[in-house]
């Protein structure tokens, strides 16, 4: 289809774009290296700021016990946070639970701690080959290699519809809240890149900006999610309005991340076709996938849900829905994200016939 060769044609000049974007921090680095006469791999290099003196021996045990354990108290800390947003019937609260709790209190933390046993034995000699580089140019490279990879990862989840079902729990959610930051499809959240390129991070010595980035985009990524529109003074209060200008195009707000999660296209405030950045949305402005409107969506999740079981959405395709018709159900169609609008025309239709 002419449509499909477009989206590919689109991806690959995007990611040819992306590749430049990669290398221009590390570029940038080895620029003022040279200009300044600065030569950080000839001694050492100590981090910016003092690590609280409780928080000692994690911070030097980082490499072993000490990141997995950080890792699980970020995962409480968000889990307590999106508690209080709740719009939830029983089936939704389990699954936003559920969701919340095994991959941040027991998949993450687990993977962080064997990625970082695992990693000596596979590069024996690479364990802190990089801890000569200054922490701010450590914590810019990271965030731009850590966030423009998931900007991928969420990317091709939408515009490849054999991938939708796997991120199609995220959106099903009929409302925005915290507690859903983290209402993902367990296949989704083991393949997403954080959790491995952290460890690996660490390993090599940039943990602690590795660190620091996760820290930020958690509360960048749960705030974008939240159902208090913080955002909305930096658009109403006019001596703000610069300030606002600069953040919804820095990073992802509720104005922008609701859109994506809008039930419709209709209002010209939903896009839930763009608007893919995690932490940053400037990625969505230099690929064209992005639209600020500084307003909030109606509703939102999927126009045609059917509100499949907890365990359907968030172990698919390990079990099967037994909703009929349903993406998740065992015979399934396997549309994309546009099936939003397509799938309920022909009732539409019918309907409109009978009367």
């Amino acid at each position: 289809m002419k449509a499909d060769k477009e989206i590919t044609q689109k991806i690959a000049r995007d990611a040819g774009i992306s590749v430049l974007l990669y290398l221009a921090p590390i570029v940038l680095m080895f620029a003022a290296f040279y200009f300044t006469g600065y030569k950080p791999w000839a001694g050492s290099s100590a981090l910016p700021f003092k690590v609280p003196g409780f928080l000692e021996d994690v911070f030097k045990n980082l490499s072993s016990w000490g990141l997995p354990v950080i890792v699980l108290v970020i995962g409480v800390v968000e889990f307590l946070a999106g508690m209080y947003e709740n719009k939830w019937t029983k089936n939704e609260s389990t699954l936003d639970i559920i969701c919340f709790i095994v991959p941040k209190i027991v998949v993450r933390p687990v993977v962080t701690y064997y990625s970082l046993q695992l990693l000596p034995q596979i590069l024996p000699e690479g364990k802190g080959i990089f801890t000569w580089v200054p922490f701010w140019w450590a914590f810019v490279i990271i965030a731009v290699a850590d966030d423009l990879t998931q900007y991928w990862y969420h990317r091709i989840h939408h515009q490849l519809p054999w991938l939708w079902r796997f991120h199609r729990t995220h959106h099903s959610a009929p409302y925005m809240g915290m507690a859903m930051a983290s209402r993902q499809n367990i296949i989704y959240t083991i393949f997403f890149s954080q959790t491995y390129l952290t460890a690996a991070l660490t390993f090599v010595g940039l943990g602690y900006a590795a660190l620091f980035v996760k820290v930020i985009k958690s509360l960048i990524v749960t705030g974008a999610h939240s159902s208090i529109p913080w955002d909305k003074p930096f658009y109403t209060i006019k001596w703000l309005n610069p300030i606002g200008w600069v953040l919804e195009r820095l990073i992802s707000t509720p104005a922008t991340h609701q859109a994506h999660h809008a039930d419709t296209t209709d209002d010209g405030v939903g896009y839930y076709k763009g608007n893919f950045g995690n932490m940053f949305f400037v990625w969505d402005l230099i690929f064209g996938t992005g639209i600020i409107t500084r307003k909030y969506p109606a509703s939102f999740g999927i126009k045609h849900y059917k509100e499949e079981e907890w365990y359907a959405q968030f172990l698919w395709p390990i079990f099967k829905s037994k909703k009929e018709g349903s993406e998740l159900a065992a015979d399934g169609p396997m549309v994309g994200d546009e099936v939003r609008e397509t799938i309920i025309e022909p009732i539409q239709l019918e309907a409109r016939a009978a009367s």
